[in-house]
């Protein structure tokens, strides 16, 4: 029995022995296959279609854009406040029924809400006694001067009739135009029903208003705000240092987290007059081409650019090897043939840099897994 238990014991050691043997065997044939697929030469790198390497790489031709002339700065999407209104109520009252929601589409005139209002009763009370009272003096009047023209009253009495008249005319005046202000002019019912109505054409983006609410011309907020979407502005609150690097008309680009890989495009429309003596920045405004796609209040990285019509390269970070004091990308030379080149870069931000030298337009270039070929060419 402990002879059968000793072959059993021996046998299982030989067949792991022949296991190890296996694995190792196979790890060096993946590893000189591997090594086989990659040629390296000072400083290139031929990369042939079979290698795992080449499934890791990322190569895109380099382009051309307008040159910035300072470091993306921060910025913020915002309305463009000549599409924008900001609706209140001109009465008090209370909110009796809600016709829109944020997001509906409104036009010009469309009724927003329907308020409950004693002073649009009173308004149009005062407007008819006004009238009635017109109606009267106008009368006393024609018959003063039908009693002028007999000689049956003084010239003086003629007059006082007359003042009388023009003062009722010009409250009717007054009463009027309060009851136009309000957009009443065809409702002289007397009822009660204020209806609130859009100035403009656009989008309900915000309400600050339920049914039951109490509504006051005097209200720190505004009700509705309807605004045009196709027509944004771009905020910068531009440093002090940067003042002279921007200028009325220039062009702007523009990146946001949302669409990362987009670019949208701008002019500066406005620079503020003054500094802000804390913050020592400048607020600087902006037209944009949203493209249906910005919307405000998103957080922007914006970058002014060279008016001269002068181009750079531009690269995404990924694709630098930083060496010492210089930078270097990796270039297809020929499909696999990858030749690691100095270059020499301009303004370098967070996740772009502007290549000054080193780069012509179309050189395809390896934006994904350089730090990876850097490695294997360094490797001996």
């Amino acid at each position: 029995m402990k002879l059968h238990n000793k072959s059993l014991l021996l046998n299982a050691i030989i067949l792991s022995a022949i296991g190890l043997t296996s694995l190792e065997a196979n790890a060096v044939e993946k590893e000189t296959h591997a090594s086989a697929a990659i040629t390296k030469k000072n400083d290139e790198i031929l990369i042939k279609d079979d290698s795992p390497q080449a499934a890791n790489l990322k190569i895109e031709a380099v382009t051309e854009m307008l040159a910035p002339t300072a470091e993306a700065m921060n910025g913020k999407i915002s309305f463009d406040e000549n599409y924008t209104s900001r609706v209140s109520s001109p009465v008090l009252g209370r909110a009796t029924k809600l016709h829109v929601q944020i997001g509906d589409k409104v036009s010009i005139g469309q009724t927003l809400m329907t308020v409950d209002s004693p002073d649009l009763g009173s308004a149009i009370a005062d407007y008819r006694k006004a009238t009635a009272d017109l109606d009267l003096k106008r009368k006393a009047f024609e018959r003063s001067k039908m009693l002028l023209d007999g000689g049956v009253i003084a010239h003086k009495d003629f007059e006082s009739s007359e003042a009388d008249m023009a003062q009722a005319q010009a409250e009717a005046t007054r009463a009027k135009g309060k009851l136009r202000n309000l957009s009443v002019d065809n409702n002289m019912s007397g009822s009660e029903s204020f209806t609130l109505k859009a100035p403009m054409s656009g989008v309900i983006v915000d309400r600050q208003i339920n049914v039951g609410n109490e509504v006051r011309p005097d209200a720190p907020n505004p009700l509705f705000i309807i605004t045009n979407p196709q027509h944004l502005w771009a905020t910068i609150d531009l440093p002090e240092r940067d003042l002279g690097k921007v200028n009325i008309g220039q062009l702007i680009s523009i990146q946001v987290d949302a669409y990362p890989t987009e670019t949208f495009t701008g002019k500066i429309l406005s620079i503020g007059t003054m500094i802000d003596p804390v913050s020592r920045r400048v607020q600087v405004r902006c037209s944009i081409d949203s493209k249906d796609k910005l919307k405000p209040e998103m957080y922007a990285r914006i970058t002014p650019l060279n008016n001269h019509n002068q181009r750079v390269i531009r690269l995404p970070t990924s694709a630098l090897i930083t060496e010492g004091l210089y930078s270097y990308v990796f270039v297809e030379t020929s499909p696999g043939h990858l030749k690691k080149r100095r270059i020499s870069l301009d303004i370098q931000e967070h996740e772009y840099v502007t290549v000054k030298s080193g780069l012509v337009a179309g050189d395809k270039v390896v934006t994904i897994g350089a730090i990876l070929l850097n490695s294997e060419l360094a490797s001996k």
